[in-house]
C-alpha cells in the first residue's frame, strides 16, 4: 500500500477506479410489501469525500491525530464514514462491545479514558446518567439531536466547514490506530491496542487467504468485520438486524437481502448460521449467488457447516477463521475439511481449526498460568501433546492498554537470529499440531480442569457428550482448588425433552464417556435448565457461572 500505513487509503483508489458504484446500502424502513427497504446508499465517491469531510469537521472540534475518541454509533452509513474519517485523521477510536453489562461498558471506558465522545443521543445520556469516562471527556459530538448534554452536533459541524480541505494524516507503522476491547467472555472485556500495521496486515492476510478480489457484495453481520470491506474493494450490505442478538436475526430478511443485491459473501457467527441453515433446510432454500460464507467468534459445530452447505452453490466455500481480538486471523479452516475432522472430534480430539496462515508462526508451549517474559529454549511441548497456542505474525498485538499485569501475562519478548524483537501472543487456547500441520483446538487454559489424576479439556470432553441427540450441549466444569478438582459434566436438555427423563440420560452419558480414556474419567454430571452464554455469539459458555453453580450443587448434594 502506497502512501501512509493506514487501511483508509484504499478509498480514493476505490473511488478513482469506480465512483459511481456503491459502495454500501444499509437498510432505511420497511415498504408497504412488508419488505426492507435499502434506500440508503453510498457510492465510492461519496465515501471518499464524506469522510474526509468529517475528518475535517472532527478536527474543527479539536478532535485530532492521536487522541482517543469512544465512538458509539448504530450500524448505519456514519457509523463507516466515521471510522474511515478518524483513521484519516489519525484519531485512535475506542470500540467496546455494546452487548457487554453496562457495569462494565463503564469500567472500559474509565481505562481507555477517551478525550472525545462520539455517538447517538441515546449513548450521550447514559454516558451523563451513568458517568462513562467523566474524567477525562471533554469534547462531544452528537449525531442527531443534542439534548442536554452540550458540545457539537456532526450536522453542525460539517455545516460551518463546508468545502474544507482535509489532508490525511501520514500515519506510521507502529502508531496506535484503535483500542478495541474484547467481549469478556471469559473475564472482563481488556483493550487491545491496534497499530496501523495490524489493520493493514489483517486486510492483506484476509484478502489472500480467502481469495477476495474487488467487485464482490459482502453481508457482513458483524459490523466490525464491514470495516475490511471498503479496504478489500467489496459493496457492504448491512442486514437488518440487531447484531448484538445474531441468532435472533430473522432469516428470511437475510435471504431477501442475498437475493436481492446477488451477495457473493457473509460473515456470521456460529448462532446466526445456525438459525439460517435450519431455516434453509425447512424451506429447501438455495442462495446461488453466495460463495464464501465466513463464520468466526466460537467453533463452529460441523453439523451446522452441512446445513449450510447444502444451501449454497457446490464450488462455494465456508471458512472458519480461528483467532482473537488480539490476534486474527491465525488459522483457517474449510469446511470440507471441517466435516472430514468430525469423527475425530467426537471422539475427543478437539476441534480442528486448520492450518496456520501464511506468515504466521504457531507454536505450542507447555501450560502454565504465569508469566513468560522472554522466549527460551525448552517452552515447546512435544509433537502431538497439548499446550498453550502462541503466535507470531504480523496482526499479533504487542499489549493491552494500561492493563500491564494482563500484557505481562499474554506476552512473550523475542529476539530473533538477526537482532530485532518481536512480541509473540499467548492466545489462552489449548491444543496440539497433528502431522499435517493441522491445528487443533481444545479449551481455552482458564477452563481446563485439573483433577487428582490429571487435567482435562473442554473440547475434547463436551463433543463426545454432545452426540447424545437428547442432549442439546454440555460443559465440563471444575470445582474445587486446581490439582484437586472435580470433573463435573453439565448438560442443559434439548426442549421438550421431559425431566422424568434425566435419569436414564445420565446412564447413557455415562455409558457414553467409557468409551473414551478421558471421558471416562467424567463420573458426576448435573442438569442445567438453560445455561448462561454470551448474547453476540450464544454459544460462548459462561463456564465460570456454571462452575460456581455445581459446586454449591454438590456441597448441598453432600449435606443432604
Amino acid at each position: 500500500m502506497n502512501g501512509p500505513c493506514n487501511i483508509a487509503a484504499a478509498l480514493p483508489e476505490m473511488a478513482a477506479r469506480q465512483p459511481e458504484a456503491i459502495a454500501i446500502r444499509c437498510p432505511s424502513g420497511t415498504g408497504p410489501d412488508g419488505r426492507v427497504r435499502y434506500a440508503t446508499e453510498l457510492s465510492w465517491r461519496e465515501m471518499e469525500t464524506r469522510s474526509s469531510a468529517i475528518a475535517a469537521a472532527l478536527s474543527r472540534a479539536g478532535i485530532g491525530r492521536g487522541m482517543r475518541a469512544a465512538l458509539m454509533v448504530r450500524p448505519s452509513p456514519e457509523l463507516f464514514l466515521l471510522m474511515f474519517a478518524m483513521f484519516k485523521a489519525g484519531v485512535v477510536p475506542v470500540l467496546i462491545d455494546p452487548g457487554i453489562s453496562k457495569r462494565a461498558l463503564k469500567q472500559c471506558l474509565d481505562e481507555a479514558a477517551p478525550e472525545a465522545f462520539i455517538g447517538i443521543p441515546l449513548a450521550h445520556a447514559a454516558r451523563v446518567l451513568l458517568g462513562w469516562a467523566r474524567k477525562s471527556c471533554r469534547i462531544r459530538v452528537t449525531l442527531g439531536r443534542r439534548w442536554f448534554w452540550g458540545g457539537h452536533t456532526l450536522d453542525g459541524l460539517l455545516a460551518q466547514g463546508a468545502g474544507a480541505g482535509f489532508q490525511p494524516a501520514d500515519t506510521a507503522p507502529d502508531e496506535v490506530a484503535a483500542i478495541v476491547f474484547t467481549s469478556g467472555s471469559t473475564g472482563v472485556p481488556k483493550g487491545v491496542t491496534y497499530r496501523h500495521r495490524h489493520f493493514v496486515a489483517q486486510v492483506e492476510m484476509l484478502g489472500r487467504m480467502l481469495g477476495i478480489e474487488p467487485g464482490g457484495v459482502d453481508l457482513p453481520t458483524f459490523p466490525p468485520f464491514a470495516l475490511f470491506d471498503p479496504a478489500l474493494g467489496i459493496t457492504s450490505v448491512i442486514p437488518d438486524m440487531d447484531p448484538t442478538r445474531p441468532a435472533q436475526a430473522d432469516p428470511r430478511k437475510l435471504i431477501d437481502a442475498i437475493e436481492r443485491f446477488g451477495v457473493t459473501q457473509m460473515f456470521g457467527s456460529p448462532a446466526l448460521i445456525d438459525a439460517l441453515s435450519r431455516h434453509g433446510e425447512k424451506h429447501g432454500v438455495r442462495l446461488a449467488t453466495l460463495r464464501r460464507v465466513m463464520s468466526a467468534g466460537a467453533p463452529v459445530p460441523p453439523e451446522v457447516v452441512a446445513r449450510m452447505a447444502a444451501m449454497l452453490p457446490e464450488d462455494a466455500s465456508i471458512w472458519t477463521p480461528y483467532g482473537a481480538t488480539e490476534c486474527l486471523p491465525v488459522a483457517l479452516i474449510e469446511g470440507r475439511e471441517l466435516r472430514a475432522t468430525r469423527a475425530a472430534t467426537e471422539t475427543g480430539a478437539g476441534t480442528c481449526v486448520g492450518r496456520p496462515v501464511p506468515p504466521n508462526e504457531v507454536r505450542l508451549i507447555r501450560i502454565t498460568d504465569a508469566p513468560i517474559p522472554e522466549w527460551r529454549a525448552g517452552l515447546e511441548v512435544s509433537p502431538g501433546e497439548v499446550g498453550e497456542i502462541v503466535v507470531a505474525g504480523p496482526t499479533a498485538t504487542d499489549e493491552y492498554f494500561h492493563r500491564p499485569q494482563a500484557t505481562e501475562l499474554a506476552k512473550i519478548r523475542e529476539i530473533r537470529a538477526d537482532g530485532r524483537t518481536r512480541i509473540l501472543h499467548r492466545m489462552g487456547d489449548l491444543g496440539w499440531m497433528d502431522a499435517d500441520g493441522r491445528l487443533w483446538f481444545c479449551g481455552r487454559k482458564s477452563q481446563r480442569v485439573e483433577a487428582v489424576d490429571g487435567p482435562l479439556y473442554t473440547e475434547q470432553v463436551e463433543p463426545v457428550f454432545n452426540t447424545h441427540p437428547e442432549v442439546r450441549r454440555t460443559a465440563l466444569v471444575g470445582p474445587g482448588e486446581k490439582g484437586a478438582q472435580v470433573p463435573v459434566l453439565c448438560v442443559e436438555l434439548r426442549p421438550g425433552v421431559p425431566g422424568s427423563a434425566r435419569e436414564r440420560i445420565e446412564a447413557e452419558l455415562l455409558n457414553l464417556g467409557q468409551r473414551h480414556p478421558h471421558t471416562a474419567r467424567v463420573q458426576r454430571i448435573l442438569f442445567h435448565p438453560k445455561f448462561p452464554v454470551d448474547i453476540r455469539h450464544n454459544a460462548k459458555i459462561g463456564r465460570e457461572a456454571l462452575a460456581a453453580w455445581a459446586g454449591k450443587a454438590l456441597r448441598t448434594a453432600r449435606c443432604a
